[in-house]
């Protein structure tokens, strides 16, 4: 009996080819995050430069370690990091940005703000660095 009722059972699961798996057939989602420049301070001069959303954007590209950046800003006086391109980038272990092998600053993220001191770099402390202060866009397309 304990035979038939095995059998009964695999065919069963067999025959309605059910599943554990969730797949709704929508597609993979493509999650991306872009980072809004918001505030540019610190430096040489010490400047506090603000700026709209969608003038300087970055995006982290984690799989082939490229970062994008779109620079709108029109005000060639005004401190806003790096020029409209695409950049490779790394972090050592303490959370330091390097672009194209430069070193840009320690890197610290929250849940909407991402920031890059360019007072602490690899050699401890220095003066007179940038601090760049992103606001987080997430943005999820099909």
């Amino acid at each position: 009996m304990k035979k038939y009722l095995l059998i009964v059972t695999l065919a069963f699961f067999t025959l309605t080819n059910c599943s554990l798996d969730n797949n709704n057939n929508e597609g993979d989602q493509i999650v991306r995050v872009l980072w809004h420049l918001e505030n540019v301070s610190g430096g040489p001069s010490d400047v506090d430069n603000n700026f709209s959303p969608n003038v300087v954007v970055w995006e982290f590209n984690e799989i082939n370690s490229s970062l994008t950046v779109t620079n709108n800003n029109d005000t060639p006086s005004l401190e806003d990091g790096l020029n409209t391109g695409t950049y490779s980038y790394s972090f050592n272990d303490d959370d330091i940005l390097f672009i194209d092998t430069n070193e840009i600053g320690k890197v610290t993220v929250t849940t909407t703000k991402l920031t890059i001191d360019g007072n602490i770099k690899t050699s401890g402390t220095v003066e007179d660095g940038f601090i760049f202060t992103f606001n987080k866009q997430v943005i999820v397309e099909n």
